[in-house]
Formats: C-alpha cells, sequence, structure tokens
C-alpha cells in the first residue's frame, strides 16, 4: 500500500467503503471509535470529502493483531 517515488514513502489515501472493507467495520463502529479515539481520525480532503491514509488504518490492525497475540512478536 506505500507506494515510493524517487526514495520518497508516500501514503496513499483510502475512502470509507475501503476502510470499512480492510477493517470489517461498519460506518457507525469507525466514527464512534473516532470520537472514543481508538481509531485513525479522517483527514478532511474537501468540503465534502474525507479520506484515511491508509498506512494509519494498517497499523491500527496491527495493533490490534498484537494485542490478540498477547504482545510483540
Amino acid at each position: 500500500f506505500i507506494i515510493l517515488f524517487l526514495g520518497v514513502r508516500m501514503n496513499r489515501v483510502i475512502k470509507i467503503s475501503e476502510v470499512k472493507q480492510l477493517t470489517t467495520l461498519s460506518n457507525a463502529s469507525i466514527y464512534r471509535l473516532i470520537k472514543l479515539g481508538e481509531f485513525p481520525k479522517q483527514l478532511k480532503l474537501a468540503e465534502r470529502s474525507s479520506g484515511w491514509l491508509v498506512e494509519e488504518v494498517n497499523n491500527w490492525l496491527e495493533s490490534k493483531r498484537i494485542i490478540r497475540d498477547g504482545g510483540e512478536s
């Protein structure tokens, strides 16, 4: 998901539909977790457009795996 361009890490922005697909969470669950500070906040891209950095969502998923597995592996 991370694109390398001339040696610079570029992070891809994803929309809510892909966030839902990656996490299997509903819209309501995602926004509830954001409000609780337990999920990455979206970026405001335009007046009526938001997105998430895929790296932040992947890091959140990885943190869930670490918790499940009982710590760093």
